[in-house]
């Protein structure tokens, strides 16, 4: 009996671990529902914006154990939009980003901690642009961990905010006319990565 008992125990706590390690998901960011703001101030009489889009991203998370989560993306610079035509040039070209010579930016994330017991959280990664890696600290709100009521498979969605001086990047052109601290605000839906393929 002490037999049988300890042999059903330990089927048990095996399957229990099993199934513990197959609750984190992989999830690829939505590009419909992915944006990347910046704002900048210009000679202090305005607060233009822009948009990058993000054609590569991946989420890996566990709503049980949010604080394991990870995520990078990819940012082409040539999808850069602020609504100018003139002014998307520009931000392109040397004295900015340097498209030709440097396509991407990206962000990848190398820890996370939560603040309290709500779904605020910090991100912590590292930031490259321009060829420069530096590191950065997202400010995150967790909106929602669930089944996408559209979809009908498992989605995350997330705010994130920082702010960054583009001089460390190596952009520092007409500082400081047009301010070196960029603020920038991002927001996302991931679905499943399988399901997300299936979405395509």
């Amino acid at each position: 009996m002490k037999h049988t008992l300890l042999k059903s125990t330990l089927i048990a706590l095996s399957l229990f671990a099993l199934n513990a390690g197959a609750v984190e998901r992989t999830y690829t960011l939505d590009p419909g529902h992915t944006q990347v703001d910046f704002r900048w101030r210009h000679m202090g009489f305005s607060t233009p914006a822009a948009a990058i889009h993000v054609t590569d991203g991946v989420l890996k998370f566990d709503p049980d154990a949010p604080t394991r989560a990870s995520v990078s993306l990819t940012m082409p610079i040539n999808t850069i939009d602020t609504r100018v035509p003139d002014l998307d040039k520009h931000l392109m070209s040397a004295d900015f980003f340097d498209a030709a010579k440097y396509p991407t930016a990206s962000f990848k994330s190398t820890k996370v901690e939560r603040e309290g017991n709500g779904n605020r959280y910090k991100i912590y990664g590292n930031l490259t642009i321009k060829g420069v890696t530096k590191p950065v600290v997202l400010d995150a709100t967790l909106n929602h961990a669930g089944e996408h009521p559209m979809m009908k498979v498992p989605a995350v969605g997330f705010d994130a905010t920082t702010q960054i001086k583009r001089s460390d990047f190596g952009i520092a052109a007409f500082v400081p006319a047009v301010s070196d601290n960029i603020d920038i605000r991002i927001t996302t839906e991931a679905l499943a990565t399988a399901a997300a393929a299936k979405a395509k």
